[in-house]
């Protein structure tokens, strides 16, 4: 728990500095997801290249990436509920450097889909054990502190693609782009080896009245399905978008890649002071009609650059507070165990897994638009289930 007005005064400031030491740890672990989730789509022709594949054999490794954040999930919250947390974290970040320097290198496609896979699986446990370990630390005021983890989650993402399109134009190879990433992971393992372990939260808390509720779990679930399957689609595929209707150059396009991953960061930041002083859903609301609008502008004006500049931001922005400002509204309404918080990134791996794949099927023989349509199409899915989950999140509790 993160109260700290029943300890003796000389004990306040102590955990304080712990809450704090533990936030910074799980910002930095946050912040490096992100360089390793955005690396992939810029990347994507030259891994393509390496492995002497096409784009839809190598968009397998996005589902086979999300296979394993799916593993990982299932396995991470049960296992941060049982075990000090922290130690754990470090470990699967060590996991997840060693991965992405050798992503470069492999020339068969199946060794990179087995890499891509345990990379995936580290990855699911990293982010279920920073999500879940940030609410036991900060409980209920945990939701700012949820907008600031996912603001640096967006941060790793927008240098990623800048990372990569440097490398690019360095030396002409992604090597070194992985590399470096790679080498950024390790100073957060050492940071985070440091700190003590949270507490874990049980599966109620005492005089709140709040336990798991198996339905919401699984509306929230599904909410996350489709939204993180739209993000990671539009993250993953608008380099290759670009290029294919020959909208943008290769290092230009790296950098909208950027800009959708820079507007998600913008858009996080500005979330944190909103999530103060609105209530979820119509922050939830708000950012599915922005999501919906910003495709409708690329769609209507589909040759211009410009236009897709300008959808590609507002994309960003739209998408930024939806997955911490969900995992919020569910807090509110019960109790986030470390295996509760693993099926909501079940959902979101699921999501990651499913869509990313439909694309890479479908580029080539129907044409880049499919993009756009599946993703309007996913989108009002979404809509659809989150007012589902508003009608039934807004039943009283009984007790």
């Amino acid at each position: 728990m993160s109260a700290t007005k029943d300890l003796p005064e000389n004990l306040k400031h102590s955990e304080k500095s712990r809450q704090l030491a533990n936030t910074i740890a799980y910002f930095a672990a946050t912040m490096v997801i992100g360089l390793s989730a955005a690396s992939l789509g810029p990347t994507l022709p030259g891994l393509a290249a390496n492995t002497r594949t096409n784009l839809g054999e190598i968009s397998f490794l996005f589902t086979a990436r999300s296979l394993g954040t799916l593993l990982g999930s299932v396995l991470g919250g049960r296992l941060y509920d049982r075990s000090a947390g922290n130690p754990v974290l470090a470990g699967v970040l060590l996991v997840m450097a060693i991965m992405l320097g050798l992503i470069p290198t492999i020339p068969l496609l199946w060794m990179l889909t087995l890499i891509l896979l345990i990379l995936g699986f580290a990855e699911g446990m990293a982010d279920v054990g920073g999500n879940a370990m940030l609410i036991w630390v900060h409980g209920k005021r945990v939701g700012p502190f949820l907008n600031g983890l996912h603001f640096f989650f967006g941060v790793g993402a927008f240098f990623s693609p800048i990372i990569v399109a440097q490398a690019l134009l360095l030396s002409g190879d992604i090597r070194w782009a992985y590399w470096l990433l790679s080498l950024l992971i390790l100073p957060v393992i050492f940071w985070m080896m440091r700190q003590p372990s949270p507490t874990p939260q049980t599966a109620k808390k005492d005089g709140e009245g709040k336990e798991v509720n198996p339905p919401l779990v699984f509306l929230v679930s599904l909410f996350l399905f489709l939204y993180v399957g739209a993000e990671v689609s539009f993250g993953g595929w608008i380099f290759t978008y670009a290029t294919r209707l020959e909208l943008s150059a290769a290092a230009a396009a790296a950098y909208l890649t950027s800009a959708f991953w820079g507007g998600l960061t913008l858009g996080r930041l500005a979330s944190i002071p909103i999530a103060v002083r609105y209530r979820p859903r119509t922050i939830l609301l708000v950012d599915l009609f922005g999501c919906l609008l910003s495709l409708g502008v690329i769609l209507t004006w589909r040759d211009s650059l410009a236009a897709v500049w300008v959808g590609t931001i507002g994309i960003g922005l739209s998408m930024a507070s939806i997955f911490p400002t969900a995992l919020s509204l569910a807090e509110r309404r019960m109790i986030l165990t470390g295996r509760v918080t693993g099926w909501f990134f079940v959902g979101s791996s699921a999501g990651a897994m499913l869509l990313p794949w439909l694309v890479g099927q479908l580029f080539e023989p129907v044409g880049p638009q499919i993009l756009v349509y599946l993703l309007i199409f996913d989108l009002l899915a979404a809509l659809l289930v989150f007012s589902v989950l508003i009608l039934y999140s807004s039943r009283p509790i009984i007790k």
